[in-house]
Order: structure tokens, then sequence, then C-alpha cells
């Protein structure tokens, strides 16, 4: 087969000519499907990829702008009766260290997040077995009434599906009643991988890859916005992972309401699962694949939270658009035994010197007036 370099790349590697012929379909604007996917992610060098990637980026976001948003992830319990095989945070019921947080720890956290400039809360929490979903209503209600300006992003599809089927309603209902209480969007956690070969694997009790899609699709139809993300690096496969990929753009081709998509990669540390993490060029190049496949999702975050400030920098180049969060707070991933840390300076700082202007936004990328001044 022959092979010559992609035209307009800079890349010092050879490609294919099934390469090249997908890559100059994306470089016009084209769509691809499942099998030009498998070949850009098994065959195109990753200096293509990274080109193809930033190509798309940069036409759907012509401005050198990286945005971000700086919000707090509160974890309002850690008590969980799933058992996901990768989580080092969760405690099993009545185990030593279980936690479910009082209003009064709640209003120190949302009062430093409001003091250090941050727009919004990430509230998620384990699978209680013993918390009602009025729990959860009172919980948004008192917020809402509290801290008016806030804005609420909160419960994960697998946490909506746990409140459905213990309280024995749809999941438009449960939706519904925590919209009412004053819920603005849904976080993507909990999808892992969308394939249930998977996750009946790393986490049998969680809720299905069909009912993850639906709770996202119905959120959707009430009018909420939601993310959408995927961990990978664990017991997955290339090939779930593009099945991943694309049951995300099915839902997006139906309603447009994923704000954004953040891939990262799993941490084995303190986790039953034995394994390696994936290295920065096996992130790079699912990242910048995202970027590609999934053209109807307008924002690619980087995740600096799991592969630190210079990786996450590089990937400015490989799609994404987004540096993800200031994460005043975050434990998921430091139970992990990862824990990078970045001030908003810092952040600024990173974006600047890869050639952008750092803005900060809002769940719904809506710049925040005023930006912030640096400290």
């Amino acid at each position: 087969m022959s092979q010559h370099p992609v035209a307009g790349t800079q890349s010092p590697f050879m490609e294919a000519d099934a390469v090249r012929t997908i890559a100059a379909h994306v470089l016009s604007g084209g769509r691809i499907d499942r099998a030009g996917a498998e070949t850009l992610y098994h065959e195109a060098s990753l200096h293509t990829l990274a080109h193809l990637a930033h190509a798309v980026r940069l036409r759907r976001h012509p401005e050198p702008v990286v945005t971000y948003v700086a919000d707090r992830n509160i974890n309002y319990s850690n008590i969980c009766v799933c058992a996901c095989r990768f989580c080092a945070f969760y405690r099993a019921p009545g185990a030593e260290g279980g936690y479910v947080l009082s209003r009064e720890e709640l209003a120190r956290k949302i009062d430093e997040t409001l003091v250090l400039g941050g727009t919004q809360i990430l509230l998620q929490g384990g699978h209680h077995p013993d918390l009602p979903l009025h729990f959860y209503e009172d919980m948004i209600g008192w917020i809402r009434a509290t801290y008016p300006a806030i804005h609420i992003h909160a419960f994960s599809p697998p946490e909506i599906v746990f409140f459905a089927e213990k309280e024995h309603l749809t999941i438009g209902e449960v939706i519904e009643r925590l919209r009412a209480a004053g819920l603005d969007s849904i976080p993507g956690g909990g999808a892992e991988i969308l394939v249930d070969e998977v996750r009946t694997k790393v986490s049998p009790n969680k809720c299905s890859a069909e009912l993850w899609l639906a709770v996202m699709e119905e959120a959707h139809y009430q009018g909420l916005r939601t993310t959408a993300t995927m961990m990978f690096g664990h017991e997955e496969t290339h090939a779930h992972r593009l099945d991943h990929l694309f049951a995300v753009r099915d839902v997006q081709d139906r309603t447009g309401g994923f704000t954004a998509f953040i891939p990262w990669t799993f941490q084995p540390a303190n986790t039953a699962i034995d394994r390696d993490p994936e290295p920065a060029p096996a992130y790079l190049r699912l990242l910048a694949l995202s970027r590609i496949v999934l053209d109807n999702i307008d924002n690619i975050q980087a995740s600096w939270v799991t592969m630190g400030p210079h990786v996450a920098q590089l990937a400015l180049f490989y799609g994404a658009n987004d540096f993800g969060s200031l994460m005043i707070e975050e434990n998921v991933v430091a139970a992990a035994g990862v824990s990078f840390s970045l001030s908003r300076g810092e952040i600024h700082k990173i974006i600047r010197a890869a050639g952008f202007t750092p803005v900060q936004r809002t769940m719904d990328y809506t710049p925040v007036v005023p930006q912030p001044v640096e400290a």
C-alpha cells in the first residue's frame, strides 16, 4: 500500500491511502462513520490525529480562546451500595468513614466557592440505600433558596435511575421533581464505558448503558442541558470506546442537549482493578478522536485533574477548547491517588502560554461578566 504525508500537515509520518482519504474528508467538513473512526484510531499517526482534531476545533471555535468554569465538586455522601471496582471513594453502608454532609457543611463549602469566584456546584454522591427522594429535593430546594445565584449541576444518570427504582417512579418523573426543586443541569458522570459488556464487569450494580442514555435524552427533552463523559483505560477494548462515542453522538443528533464531552483516564490506585494507567499519548489519541467523531458537540474538555497541567496544555492542540474546572474541591480522583491542584492564576498562565486567552464561563458556556481579576 502506498504511503504519503497528509496534505497540509507538518507530520513527519507517512500515512496510508485509507488514512489520507478519511483525513481529507474530515478537513473538508465531512462526518466520519464507524469504519472511518476505526481507521483513524488504529492507523493514523498521533501527529495526524492532532492536526485533524485541531482543524475541527478551529473550524468550530476560530477565536483564540480557551474557556474554564469555576466550580466545586461537592460529594454530599460517600455511602454507596454500588461497590464499583474502579472506585476508591465509596464506603459501604455502616462502614467506617461513611458520611452525609450536613446543611452547615454544605453552606460552608458553597460560601467558600462564592468567595473564590465560583459560579456553580457539582453535586454528586453515592447510591445511599436509606435516603428518600425528598431528601434530595429538600437539599436542592434549600440550596436554591439560600444561594439563588449559584448554578446547581447535580445528580449523574446512575443516581437518577437509582432514585427512580427506589421510589417506583419513572425517570421522567424524578427529573421533573428535581427540576421543580431547583436543579439546573445534569453532569455526565457514571458513564464509564457505555457498553453493558464492560459495565457488568466494572460497575455491575449501576444502571445500564441504555438507561444512562435515556436519562440524558429525557433531561434534554425537559429543557436541561447536560455533559457527557468517558472514563477509559480499565477493562474495555478500543472497539468499546468507539461504541461509546457513537452512542453519545446518536443522542446528540436527536436532542442537541450535550454542552460538552469530557474523556478522562481511569486511575487505578486504591481500586480493585490492577493495571497501569493510560499514558499521555493514549489519552491524546482518544481526545483527538472524540473531537473528530463528536462533530455535533461544541466543546471538548481537557482533563488536567487526571493528566496534569502539562498534558492538559498539550490537549489544547488535540481538539480541546475548554480547560475544565478550577476545581475548588475534588474527592473521587484524589481517592485514587491522583491530586493535581491549580489556582486560577496558574490556569490562566497555562492557557496563555499555549497562545490562547482564558475566559471563565458558566455551564452553558456563556462568558462570566465581568471576568475575574487574576490573583
